[in-house]
């Protein structure tokens, strides 16, 4: 309890969002909303872009609770709780997240040391793609301690599961208990094994709800989940609500050190065979960060794919000059 009474007398209701494109802005305008914040600083390489989201966000404040919205730059990000880093180059049509790496890392070896100079020693939020190596990269390169630094993740792609498991099974989503787990992309898993709902196992709640072809749906369910990023990157050229509650959701849980199970995207030590990179798998999340991973039952197929899903996100990593 005093480590965590220490690091909230050190930390301020501040929050600072780097990048202004359309994840960031839609970050910025979830946070203004959530009253989690007093202040909010939005930087961007294009100090106008900052200025023009700032200023529109702001207008909103009369309808929300009081917080104070400006474009700054690193030197205002010392004495926030959280950095929202969103910065980075968009998926474009046909591009896999993964084909993003080469440029997003370089962005972020120009920002990450800009970071460490302010002094920064709150939570480090990824949000970037590809998150799993971005989350990587900024554990390596930021300074921090690692629990400072966390990923985004499959935080998004599991509120999808469950939006499809809810429509599929007509009941509301938060009832569903699953997770996507592994890469945030194409090699991300759906773990069956642990998905209940309200803690009745997954295919004998289909069967009560009158659904009896399960590793047909299962399937049609997981593609849906994985493939629906690129049905409305296609359709609108960018995704950027969901991610943004997703944000919102992941500081809640960190800022009212909640200790909620979240699969953000972390580093990984030994568990399932996997040692030195990031992705997502179910852990604690709250003041401190990520406190500790949380294990799932998991079949052997699953554990096999998900380490297929680490080794794929190693090669990439591996591809890549050292700073």
């Amino acid at each position: 309890m005093m480590e965590n009474e220490n690091i909230c007398s050190k930390q301020s209701r501040k929050v600072a969002v780097i990048g202004c494109g359309f994840v960031g802005s839609a970050s910025a305008f979830a946070l203004m909303q959530s009253g989690l914040f007093s202040e909010m600083v939005l930087i961007d390489a294009d100090q106008a872009k900052a200025e023009g989201e700032a200023l529109d966000i702001s207008h909103g404040v009369p309808f929300a609770k009081p917080v104070k919205i400006y474009a700054g730059t690193y030197d205002d990000v010392k004495d926030a709780s959280i950095i929202v880093l969103t910065a980075g180059a968009n998926q474009k049509p046909g591009e896999t997240r993964l084909d993003l790496v080469k440029k997003n890392i370089s962005i972020f070896k120009a920002i990450l040391p800009q970071i460490k100079q302010s002094g920064f020693h709150g939570i480090l939020l990824v949000v970037a793609n590809p998150v799993d190596i971005l989350t990587t990269v900024a554990i390596k390169c930021s300074g921090l301690p690692e629990n400072h630094v966390l990923g985004s993740g499959t935080v998004l792609d599991t509120a999808r599961l469950k939006f499809e498991l809810g429509n599929h099974l007509n009941v509301d989503p938060r009832s569903v208990h699953a997770f996507i787990i592994g890469e945030h992309g194409d090699s991300e898993i759906a773990a069956w094994s642990s998905a209940n709902v309200s803690g009745i196992e997954l295919n004998r709640f289909c069967e009560m709800r009158g659904h009896f072809h399960h590793e047909e749906a299962m399937e049609r369910i997981a593609n849906d989940v994985k493939n629906s990023a690129y049905e409305i990157i296609e359709k609108k050229k960018a995704t950027y609500y969901g991610i943004a509650m997703s944000v919102k959701r992941i500081c809640e849980a960190i800022m009212r050190d909640e200790k909620s199970i979240l699969p953000i995207s972390s580093m990984m030590h030994g568990d399932y065979g996997i040692e030195g990179i990031s992705l997502s798998m179910p852990a604690i999340v709250g003041i401190d960060g990520v406190e500790t991973h949380v294990p799932i039952k998991l079949n052997e197929d699953e554990a096999e794919k998900l380490r297929k899903s680490a080794q794929t996100l190693k090669d990439i990593l591996d591809e890549e000059p050292s700073s």
